[in-house]
């Protein structure tokens, strides 16, 4: 029997046909006619099966005992005490008490009923990792269109005749676009801006060497230089964009003679990135996790966006201001887990929505959310200041990917019950849990993921999931109607994935992101559907663009040039710390925090066990270090021993470490863009010493 469905590693959306006999995976290959990864697929994907491995896994819930040491237990014994222990913490403390952490890569169904049930029946505060990768992304374009709306599809990445990559890698994030680009677009240029030479970089037409936070200050002066040239499209900026004579007088004062010391990079290098963008008919910008995890991300995306703004590098096939998305289903995380916004991009304080929502669920107005979450980073400080005293952590593992994680040492005993819900029982976070709930993977359940595109891909159920094992809609679902919700929610009308997606989909009408004309069963073994698809539309193409008609999602429907004056940087080299850190991921076949890419033979045989840490000649001349020699590395948060590698990858002054092994996130700092409250991951300062 085959059975198709889509990747639940990164936001490309491949989608993969599984040969399965008797509950078994015989087979995985790529599906060839699907419209994304055309028979493409990275070796995560293609070795996905072995996240199903029994090896981490454990068939019944764990309960902590008072001795330190974990029992299992059955589920209902878990369903009554998470339901006690939540019950009695709120009557205590009170609403905000509680609080939930949940992800990007469990389905859309899920995290709905999972900000329903949390939100909107217990008042707890709730984030996902999303907010660690994707929210700069999100507020910017909120900001800027008016609505969380990445325009593109992957055939403008297949059709621009200039890709310029900022803070972008995808040779090794986003692979399987980059072979299309590669493969589809020969002809297409391409520039990469950022201050590692990245493989992306080593294939890129052109690679500027910006200097580590000097990009906003680049965009600044390329907006500037576009302008006096008269490279722009003034007759569109004058009647659609907002803003413009404030935005032409502000960025004047960025010259060409400050940019070296703003940058690093010399005048003549703007001027040849200007005219090629002015000599392209098609122009598109394509931004990752370099631009979104730092303290000015928001503005510097919004940077990008106003590039685009001033050549009408938008709307049109090849172009756009394109972010690109980390997990499966961040773009389901951002719209339709209640967290940062009401389902659907609904607005907390819009009494229409409000009424909407009330009519769709049939509950009282008083139990749905007023404002947006706290965020991740303030979730965590109120466990530091016993604030919040219940947490329940779902399919996330902060004690490894939290920034500046020495802050999450010794986390179970800052919180009063600690409930860790996750398919591998020895996570770090799951080794804290006072209580652990063992979940399905993905290709042991149902629902629907939304991918960088907007694109709605079916999750089918490959095979049934081991005795004991039970999917995460199953088990919010349970626990809703032990802490009984069943009335006050109307649970009744949430029994299954589908009853979720139609409810999201009845709140979705007349949204920007309507999906009222698509049909769950419909999008099973199908090429997925782009938001939006409205009630008896057709879907006339697989690949759609957004705003064909320059109008945009604000009330006058206007885009919206935002800038504002660049900050120094809180830290800056010094003395003590003097190299700059630089994180990100390290290799194709590496994936967060390692879980579900331990068991794959392919990655266990290809990528060593341990980090290294990368540094140029010539800094490990001065250091008098070589490949393999064992470094301590510090910043004022935290240190760790490293062993040294010799690369071209990174310039003088500058070392990298992977995200991936428990190392770099001692050293990051819990610095956050003031708007979207996202980490700055990508820099730290530190100290080098040899061992």
């Amino acid at each position: 029997m085959s059975i198709q469905t889509t990747c639940s590693f990164c936001a490309t959306g491949c989608n993969l046909e599984f040969e399965v006999e008797n509950n078994n995976i015989l087979s995985c290959k790529p599906v060839i006619t699907h419209p994304v990864n055309k028979g493409l697929a990275c070796i995560k994907g293609r070795n996905i099966a072995y996240q199903n491995s029994m090896e981490h896994r454990i068939n019944s819930p764990l309960l902590r005992d008072e001795e330190g040491k974990m029992n299992p237990i059955s589920w209902e014994k878990a369903y009554k005490i998470i339901a006690e222990k939540f019950i009695d913490i709120n009557n205590k403390y009170g609403r905000g008490s509680l609080a939930f952490l949940s992800t990007g890569q469990i389905p859309l169904e899920e995290m709905a009923i999972l900000g329903y049930i949390g939100r909107f029946g217990l008042g707890m505060e709730g984030d996902g990792n999303t907010r660690l990768c994707m929210a700069t992304a999100a507020v910017s374009y909120n900001q800027s269109f008016g609505f969380d709306a990445p325009s593109y599809s992957w055939n403008d990445l297949m059709t621009t005749e200039l890709a310029i990559f900022i803070g972008a890698n995808p040779a090794i994030s986003h692979p399987v676009p980059w072979w299309r680009l590669r493969k589809e677009n020969k002809d297409a240029e391409i520039i990469v801006i950022d201050p590692r030479k990245t493989e992306t970089a080593k294939m890129a037409n052109m690679w500027i060497p910006v200097k580590l936070k000097g990009d906003l200050c680049l965009l600044y002066t390329l907006a500037n230089y576009l302008i006096e040239k008269n490279y722009i499209d003034i007759e569109f900026v004058r009647n659609k964009i907002e803003n413009f004579d404030e935005f032409k007088k502000f960025v004047s004062e960025y010259t060409l003679d400050k940019l070296e010391d703003s940058c690093g990079i010399k005048d003549n290098v703007l001027i040849e990135l200007a005219e090629k963008i002015h000599n392209k008919k098609k122009v598109s910008f394509w931004w990752t996790m370099g631009v979104n995890q730092s303290y000015e991300a928001t503005r510097t995306a919004e940077a990008i966006i106003n590039i685009c703004f001033l050549i009408k590098a938008i709307g049109k096939e090849g172009c756009g201001p394109n972010s690109l998305t980390g997990q499966c289903n961040a773009m389901g995380s951002r719209l339709y887990s209640a967290e940062t916004c009401l389902f659907a991009g609904r607005k907390f304080n819009s009494e229409n929505d409000r009424k909407i929502i009330r009519d769709i669920l049939e509950i009282q107005d008083e139990i749905i959310p007023t404002r947006a979450t706290l965020a991740f980073n303030e979730i965590i400080e109120k466990v530091e200041t016993k604030d919040i005293k219940g947490l329940w952590i779902i399919a996330t593992n902060p004690m490894v990917s939290y920034p500046h994680n020495t802050l999450m040492e010794n986390f179970n005993s800052k919180i009063d019950f600690l409930v860790v819900q996750d398919i591998y029982y020895d996570t770090e976070t799951a080794k804290e849990a006072d209580l652990f709930l063992p979940t399905a993977t993905s290709l042991e359940k149902e629902g629907t993921f939304i991918n960088t595109e907007r694109r709605l891909g079916a999750v089918q159920k490959v095979v049934e999931p081991p005795e004991g094992i039970k999917s995460d809609y199953e088990i919010i679902l349970e626990i809703g109607k032990a802490l009984g919700l069943n009335d006050k929610l109307k649970l009744d009308k949430w029994k299954t994935p589908k009853d979720a997606f139609n409810l999201m989909k009845a709140i979705s009408e007349g949204m920007p992101c309507d999906i009222t004309g698509v049909e769950y069963d419909n999008l099973k073994n199908s090429n997925g559907v782009q938001w939006p698809l409205r009630y008896k539309e057709n879907l006339e193409n697989d690949y759609r663009i957004l705003f064909e008609d320059y109008n945009f999602y604000t009330e006058n429907k206007k885009g919206k040039f935002i800038f504002e004056t660049p900050q120094e940087y809180p830290e800056l080299p010094n003395e003590q710390y003097p190299f700059y850190l630089i994180t990100g991921r390290g290799g194709v076949g590496l994936w967060h925090t390692l879980t579900r890419t331990r068991n794959m033979p392919i990655v266990q045989h290809t990528y060593p066990k341990e980090d290294y840490l990368l540094i140029s000649q010539q800094d490990a001349d001065n250091l008098k270090v070589k490949d393999e020699d064992l470094v301590l590395v510090s910043s004022k948060n935290g240190n760790c021993n490293i062993k040294v590698k010799v690369s071209d990858e990174v310039v003088v002054g500058q070392v990298f470490i992977s995200m991936h092994y428990n190392v770099a996130n001692r050293l990051t700092d819990s610095l956050y863009d003031p708007y979207s409250k996202e980490p700055s991951y990508k820099y730290a300062t530190v100290s080098i010493k040899k061992i």
